[in-house]
């Protein structure tokens, strides 16, 4: 599982002992997700050097002296790069070192303490589930007690995950993100701030032949049939009339198999919708609807009442890359959430021929998550490998802002639940202050500002300036042969 981090800008906070430090905010996939000191990320860094045979990409110098403004801004950027890096490499996120970091983290930022708490996590049709949860639960705890009282056996336990919806201004229901392990379901949803957001359990994979596994067990079923009823509701999976009246009446008689059956026929059963947005392709301003699944994404694009699609293969788009888009004032200047951002892609058009395409939309960074698991998945089975992640079981050390240093290490699924408050991280120093103020925005911002004068998809100037992740190679690029061309 690869990141999208930044750290687009941070604080200043006071320690017990009166001294002033900078804290870092970091975010990942397009939320803000925690603060960090210095020292903190270093320890990190001394930890994946020590345990992990790798290479590791060069860690930011300490100094002695205080930094000038100039040099807190390099450090800055200095470390963005720095997690963007590690955030990409498998090994690292495969040892379980970097999660375990970010949900302290996380952990921290928001309080410190390890509360019980009750958590409501939802099905595609508005049914609630309803568990106990603890705030240092990450996501993969969270769903096994989802699946526990759903009664789902264990082998269908990497067919789904937990995502989170909002609902925009037109009462329109978004997918905003998946939930991973490195964050707390429960405070990721309860700081998010946005009216009308929830947990939803879901689909976890992109290959529809995963659907006859699941058809063996009532359960799993019925997952699938609520997900496709509400999503042929909601359009998502557009069916003709005929097709409809069909659906209709197997819905009405619970006829779940036969529902599925029918509704896997459709063409954009399987995909990720997203909202309408901008495209420079077939030409600039072009609006489309995006839709991501079946190894594909797919370009319906609106003009003058007509709609036209166009296909673009997972598996020839050579690279892709997220660009932050920044149209408020210069860094150190009153803050501005206007901005937007852009999904580019580069494409195979045909034989010796490669073609960047552009695709302007908040849910950019969505895309790009959309794009490398299903790539992912792609290059799993053709390898033959399972879903399952092997993690390691090494015991490592979280340094919290304080100097506090708490030793942790994976937790066993059998563990009682006393001793797994063990593993949630000590309550902060109350004589240091609350963070000024807790950076919840559901966006990107401030990575490198650019001037714009105004956030007009039909009217666009080309900012002076632009702020981009790291490129995203597609190892399944290699896998096109001349019979694709």
């Amino acid at each position: 599982m690869k990141m999208h981090f930044s750290i687009p800008d941070t604080q200043e906070f006071i320690d017990a002992s009166g001294n002033a430090y900078i804290g870092y905010n970091i975010h990942i996939n397009g939320l803000f997700h925690c603060t960090v000191r210095y020292k903190q990320l270093y320890s990190l860094h001394e930890q994946l050097a020590k345990d992990l045979d790798i290479f590791l990409p060069s860690f930011p110098p300490k100094r002695f002296f205080p930094l000038t403004t100039n040099q807190q801004e390099e450090r800055r950027l200095a470390l963005e790069k720095y997690i963007q890096a590690i955030g990409q490499n498998p090994e690292i996120n495969k040892s379980g070192m970097l999660n375990g970091f970010l949900l302290n983290a996380q952990q921290e930022t928001i309080g410190g303490q390890c509360n019980n708490e009750v958590m409501d996590i939802f099905l595609m049709n508005g049914c609630k589930i309803t568990i106990n949860v603890t705030t240092g639960d990450h996501s993969d705890n969270v769903l096994k007690k989802v699946y526990k009282h759903i009664r789902l056996p264990e082998q269908y336990y990497s067919y789904f995950a937990l995502f989170i919806l909002v609902q925009d201004e037109a009462n329109g229901i978004r997918l905003l993100r998946k939930l991973q392990d490195f964050e707390s379901p429960f405070i990721t949803n309860k700081h998010l701030h946005i009216i009308g957001s929830k947990v939803m359990l879901g689909k976890n994979y992109w290959d529809i032949g995963y659907d006859l596994t699941l058809m063996t067990n009532a359960v799993a079923v019925n997952l699938l049939y609520v997900q496709a009823v509400a999503e042929v509701e909601r359009e998502w999976i557009p069916v003709p009339d005929e097709l409809k009246e069909q659906l209709i009446v197997l819905q009405k008689e619970e006829k779940k198999k036969e529902y599925l059956d029918i509704v896997r026929t459709a063409k954009y059963y399987g995909f990720i919708q997203f909202a309408p947005c901008f495209c420079d392709y077939p030409q600039p301003d072009s609006k489309v609807l995006v839709a991501i699944g079946r190894n594909q994404l797919n370009l319906r694009i609106l003009s003058d009442g007509v709609t036209r699609e166009e296909v673009f293969d997972v598996s020839r788009m050579r690279c892709w890359r997220i660009t932050t888009l920044q149209n408020g004032p210069e860094r150190g200047s009153e803050e501005s959430d206007d901005f937007s951002l852009e999904l580019s892609f580069e494409y195979l058009i045909a034989k010796n021929q490669l073609q960047w395409i552009t695709i302007t939309s908040e849910q950019a960074i969505l895309m790009s998550v959309c794009l490398q698991a299903m790539i992912d998945e792609l290059l799993l089975k053709n390898v033959g490998s399972d879903k399952t992640r092997e993690v390691s079981q090494k015991s490592w050390t979280y340094v919290m802002r304080d100097g506090q240093r708490v030793t942790m290490r994976s937790k066993s699924d059998d563990e009682p639940d006393e001793s797994k408050k063990n593993h949630c991280i000590k309550e902060p120093s109350k004589s240091e202050p609350v963070m000024k103020k807790l950076v919840d925005r559901l966006s990107v911002v401030k990575i490198k500002k650019a001037n714009n004068s105004k956030n007009n998809m039909n009217n666009r100037i080309q900012p002076r300036q632009t702020s981009e992740y790291d490129v995203m190679e597609n190892n399944a690029f290699c896998m096109i042969g001349d019979d694709d061309l």
